[in-house]
């Protein structure tokens, strides 16, 4: 693998912090603690900076990262690892950070997929807590 695993640790953790944000809190005579709520905001630094850190990884990184969310969604297993990379390769058709960006359960996948190649994320992902 060219990419590190504190490097998809960094994707899962951000992908965390996207999936835990809800739409802008605007009824305040609600029941729920508004202050307990992780509000989208326009402006919002973390798409942005999850994006631009996917948009600048090196071409070879970006399809391993593609092919470990692959592996996590049980499109590909551990030993079909070079296949899923070159698909990975072969079949891009938008940026990276567009295409994973999309996928629902992202942080899920990667960390699954990391388990599957040996890697333990709970190890690595201690960096960013």
């Amino acid at each position: 693998m060219q990419i590190s695993a504190r490097r998809v640790a960094h994707v899962i953790f951000r992908a965390r912090e996207l999936d835990t944000k809800v739409a802008r809190w605007d009824n305040p005579g609600d029941a729920v603690d508004s202050d307990a709520i992780l509000e989208s905001r326009r402006g919002d630094a973390t798409e942005a900076e999850l994006r631009e850190f996917i948009a600048g990884l090196p071409e070879d990184q970006q399809a391993e990262l593609v092919a470990i969310m692959w592996l996590g969604r049980d499109t590909y297993e551990a030993d079909e690892w070079n296949e899923a990379v070159e698909t990975a390769y072969a079949e891009k058709t938008t940026p990276t950070e567009d295409y994973l960006l999309g996928i629902p359960m992202l942080s899920d996948y990667l960390e699954s997929g990391l388990e599957k190649l040996g890697v333990d994320v709970g190890d690595v992902e201690e960096d960013f807590l």
